[in-house]
């Protein structure tokens, strides 16, 4: 079945950087875009950042730019999230996401097929 793993999550201080990995099995990696969203306790959530398949475009939320970068690399079934700056209003579950209805990036959760498990982002001050 379909699987997505993240990884990389923790706890970093402000200013400081963390990469999330998110791993995929079980689906042709290649054909799906990408999201990351993010969970804050008693919030909605909302959407981070987004990949498109190859040739691959990418998305971001307006308080993430600059800041933040998503990767792919469809040869390790795996996409990334560089976050550099970080600032506690960051803090949140951080999940990955699959799409393969959309050429496009969605951002609303609903649109996506699979979901990982979650990891843990937060950042002190």
């Amino acid at each position: 079945q379909v699987q997505l793993v993240e990884s990389g999550g923790g706890l970093v201080q402000v200013g400081g950087s963390l990469r999330l990995s998110c791993a995929g099995s079980g689906l042709t990696f290649s054909r799906y875009s990408m999201g990351w969203f993010r969970q804050a306790p008693g919030k909605e959530r909302e959407f981070v950042a987004g990949i498109t398949r190859i040739p691959s475009s990418t998305y971001y939320l307006d308080s993430v730019k600059g800041r933040f970068a998503i990767s792919r690399d469809n040869a390790k079934n795996t996409a990334y999230l560089q976050m550099n700056s970080l600032k506690p209003e960051d803090t949140a579950v951080y999940y990955c996401a699959a799409d393969g209805r959309r050429v496009t990036v969605s951002t609303a959760p609903g649109d996506y097929n699979y979901w990982g498990q979650g990891t843990q982002v937060t950042v002190s001050s």
